[in-house]
């Protein structure tokens, strides 16, 4: 039996990691800092749900900790380390930028380097669309990314080439996931799907930066879990989209959440924030090629799975702050 070790596991696209992991039958180790960048109880809910299922050991670790992961490592043979731990939010990213660094990028270091120590051969680091900024698009792996407009960007950057490095220089097998936009059930309150979900369901008004024509590529998190368990074949050296391939508007995805909730948003803009994009769209092609991957949930199943997952769990989700 294959054991693999999920960093972030209590995180959104974490937690679903290990959940589709468990479920193909592979033993899993979760560590996750559980800090209060937002409600941990999100977080409980995603760890409680992942100790139901059989297979499943899970540490209250901080990647940034060296000392405590080497401990993790020297106890568990493992066949492969999945790092979904991050310090995620763009916005955020402009008022902690050392956080940023410190967990994103000498995180990686840390598991980088435990990999090489106890001879892991595979890595999978979960990366961002972020990067992509000023690019032309669809958004190709090939682009130069050079030009990050976050520290947030900035980070994971740092952690992409890191993990190129330790390809190079002792044959890792690494497979890197640019993320888009990711969105479904338990998912974060700081992002927009969860926020304009929950405000609509209180009757509060959605607060949208700039006039919500801006393009995403949602994907759903169901989708996103089963790429990333897809990429623990052998690649050498890839990084691969993981999106949807489908860019909506902010508008589209609110009026979706309206067909939903039964309720009707009331819309009040602010100014476009300098650091975000005004559109992703992701190229999908290594994806198919390389991991026969495809998005399965198109964004008005994806929308209605979350809001039904959001109305089903509403008793203790109303106490959370956006």
């Amino acid at each position: 039996m294959q054991k693999i070790l999920v960093t972030g596991a209590a995180g959104f696209i974490g937690s679903q990691v290990c959940y589709e992991l468990l479920s193909k039958g592979y033993e899993v180790v979760g560590v996750d800092n559980m800090n209060s960048y937002y409600d941990v109880r999100l977080k409980e809910w995603r760890i409680n749900r992942l100790k139901n299922k059989s297979g499943f050991k899970f540490y209250p670790v901080d990647i940034e900790n060296f000392s405590a992961l080497e401990i993790i490592f020297s106890e568990y043979d493992f066949s492969a380390v999945i790092n979904e731990a991050a310090r995620a939010g763009v916005r955020y990213s402009m008022e902690n930028p050392f956080v940023y660094m410190t967990t994103n990028a000498d995180g990686t270091l840390n598991l980088l380097e435990l990999c090489r120590r106890f001879d892991i051969g595979k890595f999978i680091l979960a990366s961002t669309s972020s990067l992509y900024a000023g690019q032309k698009m669809p958004f190709k792996e090939e682009l130069p990314v050079n030009t990050p407009i976050s520290p947030y960007a900035a980070s994971k950057k740092g952690a992409e080439v890191m993990a190129y490095s330790y390809h190079y220089l002792y044959g890792l097998d690494v497979t890197i996931f640019r993320y888009f936009t990711v969105y479904g059930p338990a998912g974060r309150p700081d992002m927009s799907i969860f926020r304009f979900i929950k405000w609509c369901l209180e009757g509060k008004t959605l607060q949208i930066y700039g006039d919500g024509r801006q393009k995403r590529d949602f994907t759903f998190v169901e989708d996103v879990a089963r790429g990333t368990v897809a990429g623990l074949q052998k690649t050498g050296f890839e990084i691969i989209n993981l999106g949807n391939n489908r860019p909506n508007e902010l508008l589209q995805a609110i009026k979706l959440i309206e067909k939903y909730t039964g309720e009707k948003a009331n819309l009040v803009h602010g100014e476009f924030h300098k650091a975000d994009m005004k559109a992703t769209w992701a190229d999908l092609e290594k994806a198919k090629n390389l991991l026969g991957w495809e998005p399965e949930i198109p964004l008005e199943q994806g929308i209605e799975k979350t809001v039904e997952w959001t109305k089903e769990n509403w008793d203790w989700l109303k106490k959370i702050e956006v």
